[in-house]
């Protein structure tokens, strides 16, 4: 075998053996044109994830509706003081209404305990007491069908796979927000059944709780109708002009300011700040009113004083509308699309309508309906900011 081997090799070297013939081109019709050959680093990347199903945009909108139906409820609820109706809180006992005479007896002596029927209402007969009780019994009820509205189609969507990862956070933190909003509403609660005996004033909740009962309430709003919206609008392939990006700071602003608006009329109802000057434009004879920083320390006016809040009220209120009207000038300015010209458009007129509902509602000394319109409108008014941020967004490279 070792001198076959050598002989080969000698053979080799002088050419009598052919060396191996190189393999054959592949034929003509198995050759990928060049368009076609892509480089390897595009070929082992991670397919992207499939977008959400409209299904779960349309929930989201219909969730943020109804919590805009909670905070409309509870609005009215406020204005008919009777919030304080119901004296314990549980989460599945009081879902059963009384239904006896005695059930509604024991009930209506429950309330005859503490300070709002012995200092305002203490000459209230009972069919009274049903209307208040039923009030803050359907506050209640809309606020665990919200609950609802929100974990069941999660766990639902969850379980099908049609949440993203990034989503799938979202959803996570909307649901741990429905929940904490019910237990805050019960602390909200607490604050005016709560004896005060070196206190002479109108049993009312505290105003720093009633503003974060509404403020984590917009919020749950507002996310629930962004991340709504973004699923399910298109999104617009703008010029990045300096314009364009100017007047989306100014959107995103303004989107904010009426944010601070909404909430501060918290403090208006909390304090009953409504009914302390009742004139326009000018608070009683003066632009300034004399009482406006009668408490010490000053910070404290700001957030107690019933001058101050009303006065603060107006100022955000008017702020508001002129960046909004800042905001459509803006706007004409800048080729844009129909569909976000409509929400430049609906803004400035839910704004102007906003502006005299407030009006009417302080010269006519706090109507329920038109003071529960206006509240409304507060919504409304940051539903198509909301609207206009989304048509206005970058589009991800």
């Amino acid at each position: 075998m070792l001198r076959a081997a050598r002989g080969g090799a000698r053979r080799l070297l002088r050419g009598e053996l052919a060396p191996a013939p190189a393999p054959a081109p592949a034929p003509a019709h198995r050759r990928l044109p060049p368009r076609l050959c892509l480089p390897r680093r595009l070929l082992h990347q991670a397919p992207q994830p499939a977008a959400p199903p409209p299904a779960v945009g349309r929930w989201l909108l219909a969730c943020s509706g109804a919590v805009a139906g909670a905070v409309v409820l509870g609005g009215v609820t406020r204005l008919t003081e009777s919030g304080l109706s119901m004296v314990d809180w549980h989460l599945v006992k009081e879902m059963k209404p009384p239904r006896t005479q005695q059930e509604w007896e024991a009930e209506f002596q429950k309330y005859q305990q503490f300070p709002e029927f012995k200092i305002l209402n203490h000459d209230m007969t009972l069919p009274e007491f049903k209307f208040i009780w039923y009030m803050e019994y359907s506050h209640r009820m809309w606020g665990r069908a919200v609950g609802l509205a929100y974990l069941l189609p999660a766990a639902y969507f969850w379980r099908r796979g049609w949440l993203s990862p990034p989503l799938k956070g979202r959803v996570l933190a909307l649901c741990g927000l429905v929940c904490f909003q019910g237990l805050l509403g019960w602390y909200m609660v607490k604050s005016g059944l709560e004896e005060k005996p070196d206190s002479y004033d109108i049993p009312r909740v505290s105003q720093y709780r009633l503003a974060a009962h509404l403020g984590s309430a917009l919020v749950l709003y507002s996310a629930s109708l962004w991340t709504g919206l973004s699923l399910l609008l298109p999104q617009h392939k703008l010029p990045e002009t300096k314009q364009l990006l100017r007047l989306r700071q100014y959107a995103h602003g303004t989107t904010a300011l009426i944010f601070l608006t909404a909430l501060s009329g918290a403090f208006v109802a909390g304090l009953d700040a409504g009914l302390v000057y009742n004139s326009f434009p000018k608070m009683g004879e003066r632009w300034i009113p004399d009482d406006l920083l009668a408490f010490s320390p000053v910070l404290r006016n700001i957030f107690e004083n019933p001058t101050t809040v009303q006065f603060d009220h107006r100022i955000l209120g008017i702020a508001s509308i002129t960046a909004v009207t800042a905001l459509y000038l803006c706007s004409r300015k800048i080729p844009l699309p129909r569909r976000t010209r409509m929400a430049v458009a609906s803004l400035l007129a839910i704004a102007c309508a906003q502006v005299g509902l407030g009006i009417s509602t302080l010269l006519l000394y706090v109507p329920t309906p038109v003071a529960a319109t206006h509240q409304s409108g507060s919504l409304a008014l940051l539903s198509a900011a909301l609207w206009l941020m989304s048509e206005l967004r970058r589009v991800p490279k």
